[in-house]
């Protein structure tokens, strides 16, 4: 290994213990620029020296290291927490840090005669009020709280304007608040508006809705029709609202984390559930430092968003945890309370889980395509393949099938506001021996360009082949012979090739020359090419899939003359499906209603034959 540094590491090493600790590396302008924990540190910071086997990042931190300090701690739980503090306190350069500052909100409902509906930031305290949540977004509280007084018109008011109210404010007006200000309802009446609103916001919204059907009627059976439509209007707006909230019927309080990672960039979903209820989601975007997968990411932001929030009994994650146990306890001792941390859960948990994960994967591809994202990826892009100008059209192709089955080629077309998903093309590549992927890439490029040769307008000014130099010497043949680097002056090709790891991150860019390009691993252009590479790829094998789906799923009975669709609902539900009329003998068959001999021998040789 090539140390740019002078550190001595094996001198180092024989000062170090095999205790838990933590350890903080420092580079040469004495800056702390990694801090870990260990359960023994010896064996860990040994892990760093070895002589193979390390990535170019890890390299890279490595050949950085001019000191390191260790701290040593009586258990690893105080290793985690104190790597916690030491992370939010330095921000090492090498470090995720998932910065979330804000206290989330509450909706207080407050200790006065009557009370008051508010949002409120810092820790609930019971004798200042009822507070409800956390909620995970100040949008989702507004939208919470706008519905909560349009159903049972509380004050929000300041103390101050209240006490000096002589006429009702607009509120009141607009049926948003009962004008408790000017005596327009008394104490008992508002309690009772209090009181369903609490149980709104904890969940029992079925439980109120009852309680309101039983006061409409006892309304109308005293005559009392304009009250009794009152409550009709409000139960009608209790079921609306209710239809909007996804209530997920779970006891107690749980978190559901999910984590995605594309391109070396993550996004964490955290849904918060109180009282059967979602209260909302919230993503947490983040760049690798170093290599590092979604389950040591997930380690990390539990850690450092729970020793600022409140966590709940039971947290929810996308991906088992290896320190799980450890997390739990270090947990228990900031938050005083049990906390139970699970990856595998079935049934309705299972589906909340499922809905997490999709969307962190919207909301990272959203987060990745955004334009400022693009507009550096872009600009990078032109320096480092060294293009004359900014390509505005880009087409990658990609090839996907399974041991030669149903083979499918996709063109996804990218321009500067990202992809132009309306353009996007699949290909059914037929006539070719099975598995070529070469007579494929030819196929494609050959039928997608053959009409555009002649329409400059319609060419793409860089077009990038997911595959070595043997796709990327088709390609350049195909367009050689279709005389379109004559039809569009500057068009280049490149080739994306997997590199010697075959690690996504780590591929080869191949130029007209077969000859590999230069330039950092997170070069931002780099990341917009895997990540048109990656979308060409998703694109070709969904395609490929829904073939390949297509094509199995085709009952052999739909191929059988005198089989029409009465009869194969018949023999499928007589036999329990497909497998049941493949094992059924022509005796058996002939038992079905309207199929006889010759029938049943042509279905037996359809499996048989």
């Amino acid at each position: 290994m090539n140390q740019r540094t002078s550190f001595d590491h094996k001198a180092f090493l024989d000062t170090v213990n095999s205790k838990p600790g933590v350890y903080r590396m420092i580079d040469s302008n004495d800056k702390v620029i990694y801090v870990g924990k260990a359960k023994n540190l010896k064996k860990r910071l040994a892990s760093y020296f070895r002589r193979t086997g390390l990535s170019t990042r890890i390299m890279s931190l490595v050949n950085n290291i001019h000191n390191i300090e260790v701290i040593n701690t009586r258990t690893e739980s105080e290793a985690l927490l104190l790597e916690n503090d030491l992370i939010k306190n330095l921000n090492p350069r090498y470090n995720i840090l998932f910065r979330d500052d804000k206290s989330y909100p509450y909706i207080c409902l407050t200790k006065h005669e009557f009370p008051r509906l508010k949002v409120f930031r810092g820790k609930p305290d019971k004798r200042k009020g009822t507070f409800f949540g956390p909620f995970p977004s100040a949008g989702s509280i507004r939208y919470t709280i706008n519905h909560v007084q349009r159903m049972f018109q509380l004050r929000n008011c300041e103390d101050s304007a209240m006490s000096n109210r002589t006429r009702a404010c607009l509120q009141y007006q607009i049926k948003r608040c009962t004008g408790p200000c000017v005596g327009h309802t008394d104490q008992a009446s508002y309690q009772r508006q209090i009181e369903q609103a609490q149980m709104f916001l904890e969940g029992r919204s079925s439980q109120l809705i009852d309680q309101q059907i039983e006061l409409m009627e006892d309304f109308s059976d005293r005559l009392e029709f304009e009250q009794a439509a009152q409550v009709r209007d409000r139960i009608e707006t209790l079921r609306r609202v209710t239809e909007k909230q996804f209530v997920t019927n779970f006891d107690g309080d749980i978190d559901i984390i999910a984590c995605e990672m594309q391109q070396d960039f993550s996004c964490i979903q955290l849904f918060m559930i109180r009282n059967g209820t979602s209260l909302g989601n919230k993503p947490f975007y983040n760049r690798a430092r170093l290599d590092t997968d979604a389950a040591s990411l997930l380690e990390s932001f539990i850690i450092q968003h729970y020793s600022n929030h409140p966590a709940p009994p039971e947290i929810i994650v996308s991906h088992e945890l290896e320190n799980s146990e450890l997390l739990a306890e270090s947990l228990h001792q900031l938050n005083h309370s049990r906390i139970r941390i699970v990856h595998s859960v079935r049934d309705k948990r299972r589906r909340a889980l499922e809905n997490a994960i999709n969307n962190a994967k919207q909301a990272l591809e959203s987060y990745l395509l955004s334009a400022s994202m693009l507009s550096k990826r872009y600009q990078n892009l032109v320096e480092i393949l060294h293009l004359e100008n900014p390509p505005e059209r880009i087409e990658c192709f990609d090839i996907s099938h399974t041991m030669g089955e149903s083979t499918k080629a996709s063109c996804v077309v990218f321009g500067k506001e990202g992809a132009i998903k309306n353009e996007y093309r699949r290909y059914n590549i037929r006539d070719i021996q099975a598995g070529d992927d070469y007579a494929a890439m030819r196929q494609v490029l050959e039928r997608r360009y053959e009409k555009r040769r002649n329409s400059p307008e319609q060419l793409p000014d860089l077009i990038l082949i997911d595959g070595g130099k043997g796709q990327l010497g088709i390609a350049l043949e195909v367009l050689e012979a279709l005389n379109i680097p004559t039809v569009k002056e500057n068009l280049r090709v490149f080739g994306v090739a997997k590199g010697v790891e075959r690690r996504a991150g780590y591929e080869d860019i191949l130029d007209e020359e077969m000859s590999a390009l230069n330039f950092p691993l997170d070069s931002p252009g780099l990341l917009l090419i895997q990540q048109i590479r990656d979308e060409a790829h998703r694109f070709a094998i969904t395609g490929h899939r829904q073939a390949r789906a297509k094509t199995r799923n085709k009952s052999r009975l739909e191929e059988i003359p005198g089989i029409g669709a009465r009869k194969r609902q018949i023999l499928l539900n007589t036999f329990g499906g497909l497998q049941g009329v493949k094992a059924a003998g022509i005796e058996e068959l002939m038992q079905i209603r309207g199929i006889n001999r010759e029938t049943a021998q042509a279905i037996y040789d359809s499996f048989h034959g």
